[in-house]
């Protein structure tokens, strides 16, 4: 690849370390990758010349995450921007997501997981660039709740709801080749990993739960007819049916559509 058409990345943390791990992560012959050890600092970098994607830590002194976040989006619509975050800020990575974030990723990761991220990231920019725009949420059924890029929720009674996956996902991958369900029985939290498919380039890409409770009904015809999750989004392409802690307050940190 010619250098000039290499993606920039920039990686956004206080900590150095952080910053040369995530670095050493996704340097490649097709990404040029700087650091920022601030909001302030990635404000001014991005400013001087954009980004493709920027990777930022959520919680930082001074500007945080999400305010880098916001002002990106403020000045720059189209930013793309990953959130890095721990366990105890799960709803707060979700609250980044309906913001503007593209996607987050929870600590520990690995740096396949990272890769693959980064990988549906830009290949989300791409399409847009070509003018391949994702779903707006005025053709999301009427009624869905989602986590914007991610899954949608569907309530079929006062606690329990069924959950799938919004078509800008799948069309951010490439292939289909495998999804990997959870078990009935199974306890899930809102914004955890619940669902992981797997691409032709073997790439695993993780799916966020849209609410907390228990597993008790998959979708089993998934597992030999994978791409009726693009085919079918909203009907046969469903993924599991919950039975929620809490399903009122979950409702809060999710979008819902018109």
């Amino acid at each position: 690849m010619n250098i000039t058409e290499k993606k920039r990345i920039l990686v956004v943390d206080d900590e150095i370390t952080v910053c040369k791990s995530i670095r050493a992560a996704i340097l490649s012959d097709e990404f040029d990758v700087d650091t920022a050890l601030s909001g302030e600092e990635a404000l001014e970098k991005d400013a001087a010349r954009p980004y493709d994607l920027i990777i930022s830590d959520l919680m930082m002194p001074g500007i945080s995450g999400l305010d880098l976040l916001q002002s990106l989006k403020r000045n720059r619509p189209d930013a793309m921007v990953i959130m890095v975050t721990g366990y105890p800020t799960i709803k707060t990575a979700v609250r980044s997501v309906k913001l503007g974030a593209f996607d987050y990723i929870p600590k520990p990761f690995t740096p396949n997981e990272l890769r693959s991220l980064v990988s549906r990231a830009l290949r989300r920019n791409d399409q847009e660039g070509e003018g391949k725009h994702h779903l707006p949420p005025a053709k999301i059924p009427s009624g869905l709740f989602y986590i914007s890029g991610h899954t949608w929720l569907r309530r079929e009674g006062e606690n329990r709801a069924v959950v799938g996956i919004l078509p800008e996902f799948c069309r951010s991958i490439p292939k289909i080749e495998r999804v990997e369900l959870p078990d009935a029985g199974v306890d899930t939290f809102l914004g955890e990993v619940i669902v992981r498919i797997a691409d032709n380039r073997g790439s695993s890409h993780r799916v966020w739960s849209p609410a907390s409770g228990r597993i008790i009904r998959v979708n089993g015809d998934l597992r030999e007819q994978p791409d009726r999750l693009r085919t079918d989004p909203f009907r046969g392409g469903w993924l599991f049916e919950i039975e929620s802690f809490d399903l009122e307050e979950d409702l809060k940190s999710l979008s819902r559509s018109g």
